[in-house]
């Protein structure tokens, strides 16, 4: 059987299906906990301004709507094509999870001040689920969380237009928060080699369990 084919109950009577994903939903669970108290953290620690010729030249205009709009969308309609599949649920699952623990060093490591003309992204789920705080998170930069996640959703699914529509929503994005100048360009173009690092690595991670038996 063609393991994108495995159909829920095949692969639920498999333990080790069942340890992969059942460890990889509690880690989600345990990265919401994580993430507005490493942000906090994040936010308070003073950093650098890159210079970016691309940023200084473009006006900043606020394009919240648009962008979730598309991340929104993208997201929903790329989880419905993939709880139909649970092989390739669990690897775009710890795929997620292993561009999180990326994202996590990378903004350790480069600590950076925001881009000038920076306008707050407004995330009606982000901002009242997981900052939550008195203080917006504008320090969470390198690399670009949002186009790295439209990238990985394109690496997940199988149709070539399904992925071409994802690839293009993807570069939309990353034009978007940069018309926000919510990233510096850097971070965006980084973006995609961090969400293909993370596919790949899953994809090693979970071989042994998503093959068909």
């Amino acid at each position: 059987m063609p393991t994108d084919s495995l159909l829920w109950p095949a692969a639920w009577a498999w333990p080790a299906f069942r340890r992969a994903l059942l460890l990889g939903l509690a880690l989600l669970l345990v990265l919401a906990a994580f993430v507005p108290h490493y942000f906090a953290y994040i936010q308070a620690r003073p950093g650098f301004v890159l210079p970016d010729p691309l940023l200084a030249a473009l006006p900043a205009h606020d394009v919240s709507g648009p962008t979730f709009g598309l991340i929104y969308l993208s997201i929903g309609a790329t989880l419905g094509y993939l709880l139909r599949r649970p092989a390739l649920l669990l690897h775009s699952l710890w795929a997620y999870l292993l561009l999180h623990a990326f994202r996590t060093l990378t903004l350790y490591l480069v600590p950076l001040e925001p881009p000038a003309g920076l306008l707050l992204l407004h995330d009606p789920f982000v901002d009242r689920f997981l900052y939550g705080g008195p203080t917006p998170i504008t320090k969470d930069l390198f690399f670009s969380g949002h186009t790295a996640t439209l990238f990985l959703l394109s690496l997940s699914v199988r149709p070539r237009l399904w992925r071409q529509v994802l690839l293009a929503a993807t570069v939309a994005v990353g034009m978007l928060v940069l018309v926000q100048h919510t990233h510096y360009t850097y971070d965006v173009l980084a973006a995609p080699f961090f969400a293909a690092a993370s596919y790949w690595l899953a994809g090693r991670l979970v071989r042994g369990v998503v093959q068909a038996q």
